[in-house]
């Protein structure tokens, strides 16, 4: 599986033979993915409507991209502008299909990797189900004071209306344009949105034409690390320089992880894994290292597990969303222009 998700992913960057031999079927996922937008613009078919603004964070390239760090951050400055946000995710790997709340002392099997670290870190009600809407009425009933929901992901789950859009992209752009499966988008870059973000160390003419509208640019930023059970013990990532080093990171795009850490002045020895990876493997038992630099997203699973939670090689790397501060005084100035129920 590892092997074949590697292989469409070098595949989906360029207009090669096995971008060209999936071609047809593309077509066919762009008919049935227009058909589907079709039937609730017009009506046909509606999307559930809350009683406070709804904001989608989400992607059209399939894969990480920096949504869950893009979450945290909106989260913290709509709360800095004098809103209670919620957050509602579908919860990747989620065993339940009823709406479940996330605390610190959630499984991450049975929520989601990315819920989990957003409960740990955006400091606002946390719901997962596989229905949005459902998932957003219970938040509310549980949190009446909160007044604005961000849905983490679910760009094409139109059962859930929402009031903002946002979609984001990474230094990749649109790989080479094309759909599923010959190509990683799952909607044509075309498709409408209120704002668009790009997690690049920069965005260039070609890049802001191919993602469209006038991208705002996102940097993540993360100069320290801390022990996995130790977080008062975090050093500045060049304190570690010196050291046998292993970078580590199951998520959707492990190079950006890793250049991040390059650009710290580090060197290691890189181990990508799978996107939401669960650790029962024992990924680090062969490996040969005074420090395994891990990323957020895995740190909260791998805190769950007895034969890593005291593990003195594990290190995470926490990272922040920089972004211009105009993009959340835009969604504000939204979020007020609409009126509650």
């Amino acid at each position: 599986m590892a092997s074949l998700e590697s292989t469409l992913t070098r595949a989906w960057l360029r207009r090669g033979p096995l971008a060209l031999a999936l071609l047809p079927l593309s077509l066919l996922f762009r008919l049935l993915a227009a058909l589907r937008a079709l039937l609730y613009r017009s009506g046909i078919k509606h999307g559930e409507r809350l009683p406070v603004p709804v904001i989608v964070v989400g992607n059209i390239f399939i894969g990480g991209t920096g949504k869950t760090p893009l979450t945290i951050w909106l989260a913290e400055n709509l709360r800095a502008a004098g809103l209670r946000p919620g957050v509602i995710s579908r919860g990747h790997g989620g065993q339940e299909a009823a709406p479940r709340a996330v605390g610190p002392q959630s499984d991450a099997r049975e929520v989601g990797d990315e819920p989990l670290l957003i409960a740990a870190r955006a400091g606002c009600p946390v719901v997962v189900g596989r229905r949005r809407a459902e998932a957003g009425r219970a938040l509310l009933a549980a949190h009446p004071e909160v007044d604005v929901l961000i849905a983490d992901d679910g760009l094409q789950h139109y059962a859930l209306a929402r009031d903002i859009e946002i979609v984001l992209f990474d230094g990749r752009g649109v790989g080479n344009g094309w759909l599923l499966p010959a190509g990683p988008l799952r909607e044509p870059p075309s498709r409408r949105r209120d704002f668009t973000v790009v997690n690049a160390p920069e965005i260039s003419a070609a890049l802001a034409r191919a993602v469209g509208g006038q991208p705002f640019r996102m940097e993540l930023a993360g100069g320290f690390a801390e022990p996995l059970g130790r977080p008062e013990a975090c050093l500045p990532l060049g304190r570690l320089q010196g050291r046998r080093i292993v970078a580590a990171a199951g998520i959707g795009n492990p190079g950006r992880f890793f250049a991040m850490l390059r650009g710290a002045g580090l060197d290691f020895a890189e181990l990508p894994l799978p996107d939401h990876h669960d650790f029962l493997d024992r990924p680090f038992d062969g490996v040969d290292a005074d420090v395994i630099l891990i990323t957020e997203k895995d740190a909260v699973k791998c805190r769950q597990l007895d034969n890593l939670k005291d593990d003195p090689r594990l290190w995470v790397v926490p990272v922040t969303a920089r972004i211009d501060p105009a993009l959340a005084e835009q969604i504000v100035e939204k979020c007020r222009g609409r009126s509650t129920a």
